[in-house]
């Protein structure tokens, strides 16, 4: 028996945020300082790092449950089941429900039940459940997954990775225009066919990285709300994935008995183009080896990022031939990771 991905679906949502929409914004010092660059200047700068030419905002009248429910939708779709034959619904996210032009987030009821509500599922052994990792709950919810069918207590499970954080962002952190909306989902079963999930690698480092992304007061001190935002410390973040990220790939690689020529595509989190360029890079000096043209597929540029979401969204539109130049074959060795809040590392080796 093989555990294997049997259907995808994603959504994207259709406000397109330029890069250009930033000009006007008063970025800020998160002591409340003025940056003495131009904003052309800053967002030039930012877009040179991170790669992003604009990126997705939901519409006013949705919420993260929404798209998850859309994504859901999508991938039963592709998988052709029926959602009453699930076992499990899991939905990896971060800040729940937030709607437009409120602080509260809501996560009562979980946005699980609220997808499988949304589904229409009347199946109560279905179970639902959120799972808070950060940007590698997606993948996290897969390794959940896995074990579940593995053990036999299941056969079939939903997993959707969630979030809509342009609800969450700060105007003045220049860091805002990374974020994204999206959400994108896998159906995952057990199967007689060869191939499936192969090894996977967790890892969670809390000592002194626990608050490298946090949720923090606005870089405008004379904003006297109580509200909060998604905050982080980008340089420690990079220095941290750069060191971590591939010895965990190389772990899970090796434990995985797959020779790493063999490996056809790596989806990783996306977080920032020079950073995943990056760990690309030193992921294949482990082997003494260069990085193969095209092995790292991104949505990043036009997409920005959407935490959970970017890993499932990716893999999707590639397997749906949405995205120009990639492919993936029947039977293609491909590389899941991603790093995020936590701080959380975890990778698959998976054979398609």
């Amino acid at each position: 028996m093989s555990i294997k991905i049997t259907g995808t679906g994603s959504y994207i949502p259709n406000v397109i945020e330029k890069n250009e929409s930033f000009f006007q914004h008063d970025f800020l010092n998160t002591d409340g300082s003025s940056i003495k660059n131009s904003n052309e200047v800053i967002i030039e700068k930012f877009k040179a790092i991170t790669g992003i030419n604009e990126r997705r905002y939901v519409k006013p009248d949705l919420v993260t449950s929404n798209i998850a429910f859309y994504a859901a939708s999508n991938a039963i779709k592709n998988a052709n089941i029926n959602p009453e034959t699930l076992d499990y619904i899991i939905v990896a996210h971060n800040y729940g429900d937030v709607k437009h032009n409120t602080q509260q987030s809501d996560t009562v009821p979980s946005i699980a039940a609220r997808v499988k509500h949304l589904l229409k599922i009347k199946n109560p052994n279905c179970v639902a459940y959120d799972l808070l990792f950060g940007c590698p709950g997606w993948i996290e919810g897969l390794i959940h997954a896995n074990a579940f069918i593995a053990s036999g207590i299941a056969k079939k499970c939903l997993i959707i990775g969630s979030e809509t954080l342009s609800r969450v962002i700060d105007k003045h952190d220049r860091d805002s225009m990374i974020y994204s909306d999206g959400a994108g989902a896998t159906v995952l079963e057990s199967s007689t066919e060869d191939g499936g999930i192969i090894a996977h690698q967790t890892a969670s480092y809390t000592l002194d990285e626990a608050n490298f992304i946090y949720f923090g007061k606005t870089n405008n001190q004379n904003v006297t709300d109580k509200r909060k935002y998604i905050k982080m410390y980008g340089r420690k973040i990079y220095e941290f994935a750069l060191t971590n990220v591939p010895m965990a790939m190389k772990t899970c690689l090796d434990k995985s008995g797959v020779n790493i020529k063999d490996v056809k595509k790596i989806l990783i989190h996306q977080a920032n183009e020079k950073m995943d360029e990056a760990i690309t890079q030193r992921f294949f000096k482990l082997y003494n080896l260069e990085v193969p043209k095209g092995i790292m597929p991104m949505t990043i540029n036009t997409l920005g990022n959407s935490s959970v979401a970017t890993v499932p969204t990716l893999y999707n539109l590639i397997l749906d031939g949405k995205l120009k130049d990639q492919h993936i074959h029947k039977g293609d060795i491909i590389i899941f990771a991603s790093v995020g809040a936590g701080m959380n590392i975890n990778t698959i080796v998976y054979k398609h």
